[in-house]
């Protein structure tokens, strides 16, 4: 086994038992970004000569959870010194003056920022093709995508050009993409990880969250991130346990809900296949099945695009050309603003922003937004109705697995419908995690989706660890 196809558990015992150094990991996982990004295109920048510095120093203090551990941040993640575009122009030459709460807790344990990944253009996007900075491919195969908005750190998990990686979540961004590119993801209950230093793109969904080859390395990264923190208003001040406790735990008796709305027409037949499979598993190891209801999904996907419109057409104002990032000229102040936003933003991003603008006009609010708001509400007395009855749920994570690159970009409402499965666990604020349960004939990943109560990470880590452990599809690796 090469170094840098280590999970973090082996990393760090390879490390703490003088297998390898830091130092020898860190050049192990540049050699291999050197050897296939250039195909993939995970990274936007790359963090070498810092990296190789840090790793020196992980050398020093071997006893830190991510001593000499290399890891990729997603490039909406503000690190201080190294350049954060968010995939757009009006960003590209962007280097924050401070650093977010995740990656200064992850400095704290001794992490190697490796660099930073690719996404659609403000996270907005099911492809990682609205980037600015060209489209990231599936490791699986080339002619696809990798999924989004956090494609560029699926892909480079997938690929093995980084230990583990982070992204962002606001409508299923970490989630799909660990589906298509068959690797682990997590989006935490709203509030459990700060999200002081990411960008925002709507400020009542996004969540930061570990992208990993194993289960155990999700929980390990979320022990590490979580937590209150008073520089986010909406961070939740409750206790963190020790995500890996609970992991090998059995799952006998837990009762798992299978909701009927997400068992549709036109999902993938295979993907419909590998998932009722990864349930028969479940319930071989105790699982106990029940049928249940979420009565308001088909609502989800409309309700969404107005709350995360609006919100995004108010957080992207900030964008003027004034104070940071591209400025274009005008003959008076309107001119610039106009100009400055026209030549900064992508086509994805202005119609969001313009989708947004318009629902929370005047006039309009009350029909549109109020009405995505109360509905939102009912998709969250959904889950809880459900969580009365259940322990966990379990779904598809995707209805497709990836799709071709160039598939879906003409019509906007077919890429949204990407995001059915997931989008409801952003509006309710639940956790949810992606696990590999299967591949096509076409040998593309398939993901499990396992969605649990609120602060309740440990039943689904310990459900998702448990199929793992069953299974092998965590450990096949694309042929590059």
């Amino acid at each position: 086994m090469e170094p840098y196809q280590l999970t973090i558990e082996e990393a760090r015992a390879a490390i703490g038992r003088s297998e390898i150094s830091p130092l020898e990991l860190t050049e192990a996982v540049f050699k291999r970004i050197e050897a296939v990004d250039e195909r993939i295109h995970s990274y936007l920048t790359l963090n070498k000569e810092n990296a190789l510095v840090r790793a020196r120093q992980a050398e020093n203090a071997p006893e830190q959870p991510l001593a000499g551990v290399p890891i990729a941040i997603k490039d909406n993640i503000c690190t201080e010194g190294v350049r954060t575009t968010c995939s757009s122009r009006i960003l590209e030459n962007f280097v924050p003056p401070y650093e977010s709460t995740v990656t200064t807790k992850l400095k704290a344990q001794g992490y190697v920022l490796t660099g930073k990944t690719n996404l659609d253009e403000f996270a907005m996007g099911s492809s990682t093709e609205n980037s600015a900075f060209g489209l990231t491919k599936n490791p699986w195969d080339m002619t696809r995508v990798p999924g989004g908005s956090s494609g560029g750190s699926a892909a480079a998990v997938a690929a093995d050009m980084c230990i583990a990686a982070l992204g962002s979540d606001t409508g299923g961004s970490i989630r799909q993409p660990a589906s298509f590119c068959g690797v682990v993801g997590l989006k935490p209950t709203y509030g459990r990880v700060s999200r002081y230093g990411l960008v925002a793109f709507a400020s009542s969904l996004d969540q930061i969250g570990p992208i990993t080859k194993t289960v155990k390395d999700s929980a390990i990264l979320l022990n590490v991130i979580s937590g209150h923190d008073p520089c986010d208003s909406t961070s939740a001040n409750m206790p963190v346990p020790d995500f890996t406790s609970g992991l090998g735990r059995d799952i006998k008796g837990m009762k798992f809900g299978v909701p009927k709305e997400y068992f549709i027409e036109g999902m993938d037949k295979e993907v419909g296949e590998s998932v009722k499979q990864a349930m028969n598993e479940l319930e071989s190891l105790g699982g106990i099945p029940v049928e249940i209801s979420l009565p308001h999904t088909e609502y989800a996907v409309a309700a969404y695009y107005i709350l995360a419109t609006s919100e995004a057409s108010s957080n992207l104002a900030r964008y003027d050309g004034v104070k940071y990032g591209l400025r274009a000229g005008g003959k008076d102040l309107l001119d610039m603003y106009m100009n400055t936003r026209q030549s900064g933003f992508g086509a994805e991003v202005k119609r969001r922003i313009i989708l947004g603008t318009y629902a929370l006009s005047s006039g309009y609010y009350d029909a549109y937004y109020k009405k995505a708001q109360q509905v939102r509400t009912l998709i969250k007395q959904d889950f809880e109705k459900a969580f009365e009855q259940v322990d966990i749920i379990v779904t598809p994570t995707s209805p497709t697995p990836a799709f071709r690159a160039g598939e879906k970009t003409d019509d906007p409402l077919r890429m949204y419908l990407a995001d059915i499965f997931t989008i409801s666990v952003n509006l309710a604020g639940v956790p949810g995690i992606s696990v590999p349960c299967g591949f096509t004939s076409q040998n593309l990943p398939v993901g499990l989706q396992i969605i649990g109560k609120h602060f309740d990470e440990e039943t689904i880590l310990k459900t998702a660890y448990a199929y793992e452990q069953a299974t092998d599809w965590h450990k096949r690796k694309p042929g590059l």
